[in-house]
């Protein structure tokens, strides 16, 4: 007799992983102040199997300024997210998302002085 096909939810496995809404909150947030600043113009969200990526741009036909990235796998090594620039350099890396958006207030201030 064959097996039945069981979705990835009903086996307890995610088929993506993607950001809650506390996490979308933050992330918002700090691209709702860049905007305002003038500084970032469009972003881009990916739900991939092993990683959620939040993609900012300047302009939209470009590649992105910033990737924030979540992939639960690194959770208890590294840390969950992260923060990469333009060239593929992690900027920043930990377990708390607010601690690593700090990396990007940095960059704002400059923005602004």
């Amino acid at each position: 007799m064959p097996q039945a096909f069981q979705s990835p939810t009903q086996t307890g496995q995610p088929d993506r992983v993607t950001f809650d809404r506390r996490e979308l909150a933050l992330i918002l947030s700090t691209y709702g102040h860049f905007v305002a600043a003038g500084e970032w113009r469009d972003y881009g969200m990916s739900f991939l199997r092993d990683a959620a990526v939040f993609s900012v741009f300047r302009r939209a036909a470009e590649h992105p300024l910033y990737r924030i990235e979540k992939r639960p796998r690194l959770r208890a090594a590294r840390g969950a997210y992260a923060v990469i620039g333009m060239d593929g350099q992690i900027l920043r890396r930990g377990h708390d998302l607010a601690q690593v958006l700090r990396v990007l207030d940095r960059k704002l201030i400059r923005a602004l002085g």
